[in-house]
């Protein structure tokens, strides 16, 4: 992408209803850039508004990406459950491929009580057998892997970049929130920094030049993450964020998911263009 977009998790709150479409109007209006079609409770848009959504996105310029469904756990021992999240993956691509988007998101897995390098082979390998699926139907969506906020959670920051680097198709998705409230760190300018350096590091500059970020407000306790919450009901470090994503050149789409949805979208935008 050739700058830094701003929108909202799902539809905006003020939208005239609970639609796509309304949502991509919405967005335009407030004159933010991005929104992320929420799927998280299964993949129910049918092709004919996928194509409605692809054609308003379009007209509006406003990036579209997808969060798939929660009920996703690529490290799952029952194979009909493991069957079941490969398709939601799927699905969620394919559905995505026809609104226009260019990314989707999920959380990938969980430990299961097994020991980290254990999960990180099998995750692997399901994701191999994703990308190579999409590949073969000719669907060029990047596959983004969530930083995930539990401790219970496959996806720390290296597990997402490393197999970003190992596996083609898949890229990251930062949740800065997320990383925040797993580690209890990662809240000033120096750390936001290294996050992005070791981005760089691992994935090139083009990492850099096509993020997709999550950031909200965040509550959290010993396991990590407990509750989204708004930027200035948190203690999440907004303005050295987006002043290390300014100084850094980082293009691609930030989504923020507070509660207030766009009302911390427009925050962080005026906060970055002031920075």
């Amino acid at each position: 992408m050739d700058r830094l977009l701003f929108g909202t998790g799902g539809v905006p709150n003020s939208a005239r209803e609970r639609s796509t479409i309304a949502g991509i109007e919405r967005i335009a209006q407030l004159g933010l850039g991005c929104m992320e079609l929420e799927f998280v409770q299964g993949v129910k848009m049918g092709r004919e508004t996928a194509l409605e959504v692809a054609e308003l996105a379009v007209k509006k310029n406003i990036a579209l990406s997808a969060h798939g469904p929660y009920a996703i756990n690529l490290n799952a021992s029952n194979p009909e459950k493991l069957k079941a999240s490969i398709d939601r993956v799927l699905q969620t691509a394919r559905v995505a491929a026809l609104c226009g988007a260019h990314s989707i998101v999920f959380h990938p897995a969980y430990y299961m009580g097994q020991p980290p390098a254990q999960a990180y082979d099998q995750v692997k390998a399901r994701l191999q057998q994703i990308a190579n699926q999409l590949r073969a139907e000719g669907n060029k969506m990047w596959i983004r892997l969530e930083v995930t906020g539990k401790v219970t959670q496959f996806g720390t920051l290296d597990e997402v970049l490393d197999l970003s680097a190992e596996v083609e198709g898949i890229a990251p998705c930062i949740d800065f929130a997320h990383w925040h409230a797993r580690t209890g760190k990662y809240n000033s300018y120096d750390e936001f920094t290294h996050i992005l350096r070791q981005v760089e590091r691992k994935l090139g500059r083009q990492a850099l030049d096509n993020i997709h970020i999550h950031v909200s407000g965040i509550a959290y306790a010993a396991h990590g993450e407990s509750r989204h919450l708004n930027l200035q009901d948190s203690d999440f470090n907004y303005l050295d964020f987006v002043r290390a994503l300014k100084d850094h050149k980082v293009k691609g789409t930030v989504i923020c998911e507070s509660p207030n949805l766009e009302e911390d979208a427009q925050l962080l935008q005026q906060s970055y263009r002031a920075a």
